[in-house]
C-alpha cells in the first residue's frame, strides 16, 4: 500500500442542468449541499479534479483521495480528469464546467454527454496558478478547446482597455463561442478542418511592444514549440509565462501525467 499522503477531500455535487454549447462542447452546471465546501481562488485557470470511482468498489467515508490512495490497491483508485472552472456563483450555488466531447471514447466526455439533472458529480480542488496581471502592457492567450474555458474566464477578468491577443485552435467554425470581455481584445479562431497552424499563426503575428503576460496551454506538442519560441526567440521571462501541456495526442490522462512528471524531473536534473 502507498503511504498516507495529503488529505484530498472530495465534494459531492449534483448536476443541475446541461447545455450543448457547440457540437463538441457540453456545459454542466452543478450545485447542491456539497458546493458549500468549495473554496474559490483568485485564478482564472482555477481547476478541479473530476473524480470517477471504479464500479463496484466500496470507498471509505468521507470520500478522500489521499486516504483512498493510501489504503486501497491501485486498481481500485478512482480515475480523475482535470477541468477548468468556467464559472462559480456562490450566491446562486452553481459551479460550471465545460467538457469537450468527441464520441464514446474517453471518460469525462461520454459522462457529460449522458449526464442528467440529479446525477452525482464528484470533484476535488480547486487549484490554479494564473490570472491576468493588470500591470502588464499587453496579454497573450493561446490554447485549444481544452484551454478555452480558462481563456474565456481570463478575457472576462481583463481590465477595461487591456491589450489582448488571443489564438484559439478548434475543429471548425461551428465550435466558435461568443466570448465576453471589457478588454481591447483581438481573438483569432483557427480551424483544424482548414489546416490552420496555431504555432505558425503565433509566430507570424505582430505584437504590441512592452511587457507581456502570457498564458499558453493545450496539447503538449504545440505548447512545447511555443515555449521555445516565446522564451528563446521573444525573450519572454519565465515568470511572465504560464505554459503547460494539458494533454498529449494519443495519450490518456494517466499516461500523460506520468510522462509529464518524468519530463519535469529530467528538466530539474539538468545542470543550470
Amino acid at each position: 500500500m502507498a503511504q498516507a499522503g495529503k488529505s484530498r477531500p472530495v465534494k459531492r455535487l449534483r448536476v443541475l442542468r446541461k447545455e450543448q454549447l457547440t457540437p463538441h462542447m457540453i456545459r454542466i452546471v452543478a450545485g447542491g449541499d456539497g458546493l458549500r465546501a468549495f473554496q474559490a481562488n483568485e485564478f482564472t485557470d482555477a481547476y478541479v479534479k473530476v473524480v470517477f470511482p471504479v464500479d463496484g468498489v466500496a470507498y471509505p467515508e468521507p470520500f478522500d483521495l489521499g486516504v483512498i490512495n493510501a489504503e486501497l490497491p491501485r486498481e481500485q483508485w478512482p480515475s480523475t480528469r482535470t477541468y477548468t472552472v468556467r464559472h462559480y456563483d456562490r450566491q446562486a450555488g452553481e459551479l460550471t464546467l465545460d467538457f469537450v466531447h468527441h464520441g464514446d471514447t474517453g471518460l469525462a466526455g461520454p459522462w457529460a454527454a449522458n449526464a442528467a439533472p440529479g446525477d452525482e458529480l464528484l470533484l476535488a480542488g480547486p487549484g490554479g496558478a494564473y490570472a491576468p496581471d493588470a500591470a502588464a502592457d499587453w496579454h497573450l492567450l493561446v490554447g485549444d478547446e481544452s484551454a478555452l474555458p480558462a481563456i474565456a474566464a481570463s478575457l472576462e477578468a481583463m481590465p477595461a482597455g487591456a491589450q489582448v491577443r488571443a489564438f484559439v485552435l478548434i475543429d471548425g467554425a461551428e465550435e466558435q463561442q461568443s466570448l465576453s470581455t471589457k478588454a481591447d481584445a483581438e481573438v483569432r479562431w483557427l480551424h483544424r478542418s482548414s489546416g490552420d497552424d496555431l504555432v505558425g499563426a503565433v509566430r507570424d503575428a505582430e505584437f504590441p511592444a512592452g511587457d507581456v503576460h502570457a498564458f499558453v496551454h493545450g496539447e503538449a506538442g504545440f505548447v512545447r514549440e511555443l515555449r521555445r519560441y516565446l522564451l528563446n526567440e521573444c525573450g519572454v521571462a519565465k515568470d511572465r509565462l504560464s505554459i503547460s501541456g494539458y494533454w498529449r495526442e494519443g495519450k490518456n490522462d494517466e499516461q500523460w501525467r506520468k510522462e509529464k512528471a518524468a519530463e519535469r524531473a529530467a528538466e530539474e536534473a539538468r545542470p543550470a
